[in-house]
């Protein structure tokens, strides 16, 4: 007979196996155990359901907690998304809108609806893409980033757009799409023109205010060196002198502040040629070496004899950076000495290392101002610039030129004590045996007549006047025109060996009159040599002078040397040594 306190489970199992348990008392006590068994089993199943009945009421209530905060999230960056100021969107990988935000209906004027599905081409057509990009390589698979800016007409107003956009991948790393932004930013480009455009303007303004200096300028330095070349009473030497070095010091400062803002704005350029090094070195010394013993200044070049001769490099860049460095010396030092160095440190893979320095035994820097002397319009102190004068360029330039070529300036110095200032520079050997370079420039050459026959324009009566003078002494027979048009009816009627062709004239300018001489049916006449006389800076006419097929140019103010040297390579005695 079945104990009745027995759990339930194991009646009913007792109850099919027909056993009686009274019979057997120790089988008794093992179904007791086993009831005890089941028993404390369903306690634990009790208290096991009564903690899942309170863990499910406190995960739904934070499931019920989580719906609520995704769903204000949701509505958050819905709400963010939507008032941001510029588009946001998604594509596929072909580039189809698969989400756009309502900033796209407020620049698009398209609502929503209608834009998503469709391919960003479709919304581009028309528009100008800045670059001229192709559509097809706008968004591909391969690309991981796009960026491009295109200008939009909307209500007959010009609105600029940048698009930014990422490849995104789906959960296995495989691209899926793009995801970016279009935004605004015709202000900026507004901004960034206008700055174009005044930047435009400083250069113009440069640029013409330097040929209005230069034209009187050529007046002075001019006549200057009429009278000098003249006869003149001995109390007058040191008048002309101070005018000739006042007229060339204005001129110097003019070409410094248009250097410095070509550099400034990214415009200057390395120009590298073939140069003899000994050539440029021997025009430096005769540029310097009368005026340091003007000074009673020992002036001394010291070149190792294992510098190369014959580079490659910016022969004009070095001259200036070495003109500028020895100036300062000549500037600076009242006694003693002034010396250029040069070096070889080192070659290599056909490049030279070589080691410019130029060392005075002038005043002297102190090492708190030695940093600042390289900043634009800065000088040792305010008292250097009113007993020295100069405008604090001619340092900063020359670092920022040594910039450009991978190189930088140095100095060492102590005050009173002299300064040395040096750069390291890398150029390429050349392997030509021998470079030709014209004839050394003399400081004070024998003018001897030249066998030439010279037609000038130029509208400038006072320029006109010393070029008269200067042919005058040298015997060379000239014709002036005052304009492009009166040039070409004396050309039509005369046979002339070189022109002197001014840029700036009335009616034709010189590139105009030029283009109509290089057009000429008659060969001889359309490609006799032109050179170009201009006030300009130098790099602003040299590429334009190149285009209009001129065969060089001569700056004003004139310098006579130089003029006279000109006249004399295009002389026909010199022409025929040249043929032979």
């Amino acid at each position: 007979m079945l104990n009745k306190d027995f759990h339930r489970l194991l009646k009913r199992q007792l109850k099919k196996s027909g056993l009686d348990t009274l019979d057997n008392p120790a089988y008794t006590k093992f179904l007791n155990m086993v009831n005890d068994a089941y028993k404390s089993f369903d306690k634990d199943v009790m208290h096991i359901e009564n903690i899942l009945e309170e863990s499910s009421k406190e995960l739904f209530i934070a499931n019920k907690k989580l719906k609520k905060e995704r769903d204000k999230t949701k509505i958050q960056l819905e709400n963010i998304v939507g008032n941001v100021g510029g588009v946001i969107f998604e594509t596929d990988l072909e580039g189809n809108f698969t989400f756009l935000n309502n900033a796209w209906t407020e620049y698009s004027g398209i609502p929503l609806e209608k834009s998503i599905g469709k391919s960003f081409k479709d919304f581009l057509i028309g528009e100008n893409i800045e670059g001229n990009k192709n559509f097809t390589k706008l968004f591909y698979n391969q690309k991981k980033d796009i960026k491009f800016i295109f200008k939009h007409e909307k209500n007959d107003q010009l609105m600029w757009f940048e698009v930014k956009s990422k490849r995104i991948n789906d959960d296995e790393g495989v691209p899926s799409g793009f995801i970016g932004t279009i935004t605004d930013i015709t202000t900026l480009k507004e901004i960034e023109m206008e700055l174009l455009k005044a930047s435009k303007s400083k250069d113009q303004f440069l640029s013409t205010m330097s040929h209005e200096i230069r034209t009187p300028l050529n007046a002075v330095t001019g006549l200057t060196n009429i009278l000098l070349m003249e006869e003149y009473l001995p109390d007058q030497m040191e008048n002309l002198k101070a005018l000739k070095y006042s007229g060339e010091h204005l001129l110097g400062l003019i070409n410094d502040l248009l250097d410095f803002n070509k550099i400034k704005s990214g415009k200057l350029k390395l120009v590298e040629k073939d140069f003899s090094l000994d050539y440029l070195l021997e025009n430096i010394k005769s540029h310097f070496k009368l005026r340091a013993e003007q000074k009673k200044l020992i002036f001394q070049i010291v070149k190792d004899d294992n510098v190369p001769n014959n580079i490659i490099g910016d022969k004009l860049k070095l001259t200036q950076i070495i003109k500028n460095l020895l100036g300062n010396s000549l500037k600076f030092t009242e006694s003693g000495s002034i010396v250029l160095s040069i070096k070889n440190h080192g070659v290599n893979k056909n490049k030279v290392n070589l080691e410019f320095k130029v060392i005075d035994t002038g005043i002297g820097i102190s090492k708190s101002r030695q940093k600042s002397i390289f900043e634009s319009f800065m000088q040792a102190n305010s008292e250097t610039s009113v007993k020295y004068g100069g405008t604090g360029l001619g340092l900063s330039i020359s670092k920022k030129l040594l910039n450009l070529q991978g190189s930088d300036l140095k100095v060492e110095s102590e005050l009173g004590k002299g300064a040395a200032f040096s750069f390291v520079i890398n150029y390429k050997v050349s392997n030509r045996l021998d470079i030709f370079e014209p004839n050394m420039i003399k400081m004070q050459p024998n003018y001897e007549p030249i066998k030439l026959n010279v037609l000038v324009a130029e509208d400038n009566k006072m320029n006109a006047l010393i070029l008269k003078r200067f042919f005058s002494k040298w015997k060379v027979d000239f014709k002036i025109a005052e304009n492009g048009k009166e040039l070409l009816s004396i050309y039509e009627s005369f046979d002339f060996d070189l022109i002197l062709m001014d840029l700036q004239m009335p009616q034709l300018n010189g590139y105009e009159t030029t283009k109509i001489i290089r057009e000429l049916p008659n060969k001889n006449k359309a490609f006799i040599p032109i050179i170009a006389l201009t006030a300009f800076a130098q790099t602003d006419i040299k590429e334009k002078t190149k285009h209009y097929k001129m065969d060089g140019f001569m700056g004003k103010p004139f310098n006579p040397v130089e003029l006279y040297n000109l006249l004399k390579s295009y002389s026909k005695k010199d022409m025929k040594r040249k043929v032979v």
